[in-house]
C-alpha cells in the first residue's frame, strides 16, 4: 500500500540549541520511499545521518540565533504488510533467535521487565503459544490501563504504568514491550504514522520477536496494524524520540497526518483477525 505522510513542527527557540529530530520514514526492504521533502524555515544548518543498526534516519540542526522554526516532512511511501496465520507463527528458543533480536531481551530505561517478572508469569506464564500469549498481553494491557491524552510525561516507565493503570500511546507500548521481555520474548518500540489515526499524531506501539520475524501489536487498538509507517525502532521511547532537545526549545505547533494514496483499495484489519493472523511490517532483517 502507498501513504502520504506529513509532518509539521513549529518551535520557539531561546537561545542557541541542538535539536535531533526522528520524523523521517525509514528506507528499508519493506519501505520504498518514492517522494520526499524535508524543508526547516528560516533555513539553519542541519544534517540527516543514520545512527544504529535499527536503520533510524535523524536530522540534527543547529538554531543558531534563531527564534522560531518551522519544520516540514513529506512523503509517499510503499509499505509491504505481511499478514501471516497464527497458527504457523511459533515459539523461538533464545539459543536459535538472530543475534538482532538478543538486545531487545534485557531491561531497559522505560521497559522494567525486571521488575515485571511476577506479574507477567501470574497473568501470563499458563499460556503456551507465544502469539497468543502476545495478543494475551495486549488485550489485557487495553482491558487494564485507561487512554487519557497528558495523563503522563517523558519519565514515566512501563512500572509506573502498571501502578496508575493510565497512559498514552508510548506508555501502551512500553508495557508491552517490558511484559514480553519478562516472559523471553524479544520486544522493541515501533514509532510511526498511522492511517485513519484519531486524532491524527504521530504512534507509537511494539514489536515482538515469535517464530523468527518481528510482528506488530497495538495496545491502544487504535491504529489499523496494517496502516503503519515506520519511522523508528529501538529499546524503548529513549532511541527513538521525535524529538530530542539540547537547548531550551518549546514546541508550539504539531501536525501530523497519513493518508491513502488516491486508486487503492484498503482493507484494515479488524480486532477479531488479529487474534488468527500476525501482521509483520519485514525489515529484511530480523
Amino acid at each position: 500500500m502507498q501513504f502520504k505522510v506529513s509532518s509539521h513542527v513549529e518551535y520557539d527557540v531561546s537561545f542557541p540549541s541542538t535539536l535531533i529530530l526522528s520524523i523521517h520514514a525509514q528506507r528499508n526492504a519493506s519501505q520504498t520511499i518514492s517522494h520526499e521533502k524535508f524543508s526547516i524555515e528560516p533555513a539553519t544548518k542541519a544534517e540527516e545521518f543514520t545512527a544504529d543498526a535499527n536503520g533510524n534516519r535523524f536530522v540534527r540542526l543547529e538554531t543558531g540565533r534563531k527564534k522560531h522554526l518551522s519544520i516540514h516532512y513529506e512523503a509517499v511511501v510503499d509499505c509491504e504488510h505481511h499478514v501471516i496465520a497464527a497458527s504457523k507463527i511459533d515459539y523461538t528458543p533464545v539459543a536459535e533467535m538472530d543475534r538482532q533480536a538478543i538486545p531487545f531481551l534485557f531491561p531497559s530505561r522505560y521497559c522494567q521487565s525486571d521488575r515485571l517478572g511476577r506479574l507477567a508469569w501470574d497473568l501470563f506464564g499458563k499460556i503456551a503459544n507465544p502469539y497468543e500469549k502476545v495478543v494475551a498481553i495486549v488485550d489485557w494491557i487495553h482491558d487494564n490501563v485507561e487512554y487519557v491524552r497528558g495523563s503522563t510525561n517523558s519519565e514515566t516507565s512501563a512500572y509506573d504504568t502498571v501502578t496508575q493503570r493510565t497512559g498514552v500511546c508510548r506508555d501502551f507500548a512500553h508495557l508491552g514491550i517490558a511484559l514480553c521481555r519478562a516472559l523471553t520474548i524479544p520486544a522493541r518500540y515501533f514509532s510511526g504514522y498511522a492511517f485513519e489515526l484519531e486524532p491524527p499524531d504521530f504512534h507509537a506501539c511494539f514489536e515482538a520477536y515469535i517464530g523468527g520475524r518481528w510482528l506488530v501489536f497495538d495496545a491502544t487498538r487504535l491504529a489499523h496494524l496494517n496502516g503503519l509507517v515506520r519511522i523508528g525502532n529501538g529499546r524503548d521511547a529513549a532511541d527513538a524520540a521525535v524529538a530530542s532537545i539540547f537547548g531550551r526549545v518549546r514546541s508550539t505547533q504539531m501536525l501530523v497526518d497519513c493518508q491513502l494514496v488516491p486508486g487503492q483499495k484498503y482493507v484494515p484489519l479488524d480486532r477479531k483477525q488479529v487474534t488468527r493472523k500476525g501482521v509483520s511490517l519485514d525489515m529484511g532483517r530480523s
